[in-house]
């Protein structure tokens, strides 16, 4: 949980400090880009290799590696000494955060037996939600504080005592688990989804900074080529040793399937709100980052409470509808802030966006944790890193596709050349369409999610939960006694129909 903290924290926290940077570092537009986009494309593209990686070499080992490199580039970027070492120390720090954060949700699956589970991901929820709003908080808070002088460093400095915490309890209390059968890591494999992330998630990033470029347009198309190319070869490989980095039949499991799809579309609702709900404060309503981070706090209470009801209350009793009752409770969060928004304009005040937000908190927390625990629940331990490694690269490319998007449901509402009187009107007026936007997105959430099971299997009465694994004289956990995980895909959903009928 610590780990996860520190890398939701790291993602938001760097864009409230971007001025800071951009003014004592000196960086040109393009370097401030690439410091918050190197991060995002090394972490989407080494995702699902970390999470392989775990599987195969051990998850502990993987996430005591990730955790170190991932403190260890955090000092790096607060000592930078100019703009391009900070790029490249953001694109390490990116790259550890793909080799740590898999093993989280991976080592909860191994780890706790399935009747437990529901408690574990309530609190990863909490924490989601507390990452999530902190982040630019603390960002605001280490500004403007300026610490012994050093500007925007601290913001990465503060990682330092977090993550080796983090790596002496990770070492002391962390059981090692992996993959119950010897796995080869698939470098073709890392090959191609590298590739095909980077090719679209590249111009996604870059593309409003260089006016849409037709190469760019091509290589997102090239895309779908690669990827389309990347299950091909994976098919092969599954059938011929037994190795794919990406295991295809854990979509035949539906529960999987359906939520991986629910994950990319959240995600790219999310990546949509934050990114112009920020801009709206500080750029279109003028406040200070202070202001703007302190505006958040109820939100993150909200989704915080809300989470860990979901899963250790709600969800166990009412199953699925428990999740399209927060999708819809967000959407009306959104719609009520869009109605304020109209009706205060610029005058709108952080006391009248509560409601709003606490209203989207609630919807958000309502659905993350069990989201998450509804993903995994009939996956197959052996699997549980490729599982968690898919699930993490989806709400990454989810995010990516947001703000990709934001350049035409935000931007491309306004015009380039604004005076100064015309930003904040200007700024309001595309808030408001873009959470238009947010608000058809969740509707399309609640619909996607009549496809997932109405319950997740370990919560379903007469359900045989699965034990928490058996230890060898190393003290290393595999994936005997665990339901559907020597059958396979098949049959853990096999497992799961039976629990449905009981």
């Amino acid at each position: 949980m610590t780990a996860a903290f520190m890398d939701l924290v790291d993602v938001t926290i760097v864009n409230i400090a971007i001025p800071s940077i951009q003014r004592d570092a000196g960086a040109t537009f393009s370097q401030i880009q690439w410091i918050t986009a190197g991060y995002a494309l090394a972490f989407a593209a080494g995702l699902i290799t970390g999470g392989r990686l775990g599987d195969i070499h051990g998850r502990k080992k993987l996430f005591l590696l990730g955790i170190g490199g991932f403190t260890l580039a955090s000092a790096l970027c607060g000592l930078a000494v100019n703009p391009e070492m900070l790029v490249a120390s953001r694109i390490l720090q990116g790259g550890m955060a793909a080799l740590m954060v898999p093993q989280v949700l991976s080592i909860v699956h191994a780890t706790f037996p399935a009747h437990e589970r529901g408690k574990v991901f309530g609190l990863f929820g909490a924490i989601v939600g507390l990452g999530a709003v902190s982040g630019p908080l603390l960002g605001a808070l280490l500004t403007e504080w300026n610490l012994f002088g050093l500007e925007w460093r601290p913001i990465f400095l503060i990682n330092l005592p977090v993550g080796i915490a983090g790596l002496i309890l990770g070492a002391r209390f962390i059981t090692e688990s992996r993959a119950p059968r010897a796995l080869k890591l698939d470098l073709v494999g890392v090959a191609l989804v590298t590739l095909g992330l980077l090719m679209l998630l590249y111009p996604l990033t870059r593309g409003r900074e260089l006016d849409w470029p037709l190469w760019g347009y091509v290589s997102m198309a090239g895309a779908f080529v690669v990827l389309a190319g990347l299950v091909a070869y994976e098919r092969r490989k599954a059938a011929r040793d037994g190795s794919p980095l990406v295991e295809l039949s854990l979509f035949r499991v539906k529960s999987f399937a359906a939520g991986i799809a629910v994950q990319t579309v959240f995600g790219l609702g999310l990546g949509i709100f934050f990114l112009v709900w920020t801009l709206y404060m500080q750029t279109g309503l003028g406040w200070s980052p202070l202001k703007a981070g302190l505006t958040g706090v109820p939100f993150s209470i909200a989704v915080s409470v809300a989470a860990g009801l979901s899963v250790q209350k709600l969800v166990p009793r009412f199953g699925r509808g428990v999740l399209q009752a927060g999708a819809l409770v967000m959407a009306a969060g959104v719609l009520i802030y869009i109605w304020e928004s109209q009706r205060y304009g610029l005058g709108i005040d952080a006391w009248q966006m509560a409601l709003p937000l606490i209203v989207m908190g609630v919807g958000m927390g309502l659905i993350v944790a069990p989201l998450t625990d509804a993903v995994l629940s009939e996956v197959p331990r052996e699997h549980a890193g490729s599982a968690s490694g898919l699930i993490n690269t989806v709400q990454q490319m989810g995010n990516a596709l947001g703000l990709g998007l934001v350049s035409v449901v935000f931007f491309g509402t306004m015009s380039d050349r604004l005076r100064p009187e015309q930003v904040g009107p200007a700024f309001v007026d595309a808030f408001e369409y873009a959470l238009g936007w947010v608000a058809a997105v969740l509707g399309a959430i609640f619909l996607l999610m009549f496809a997932l099971p109405r319950r997740p299997a370990q919560h379903v009465e007469g359900a045989a939960p699965s034990g928490a694994g058996d230890t060898d004289s190393k003290g290393d956990v595999d994936s005997k006694g665990d339901t559907g995980s020597a059958g396979g895909p098949g049959e853990s959903e096999a497992s799961g129909r039976a629990a449905e009928l009981v």
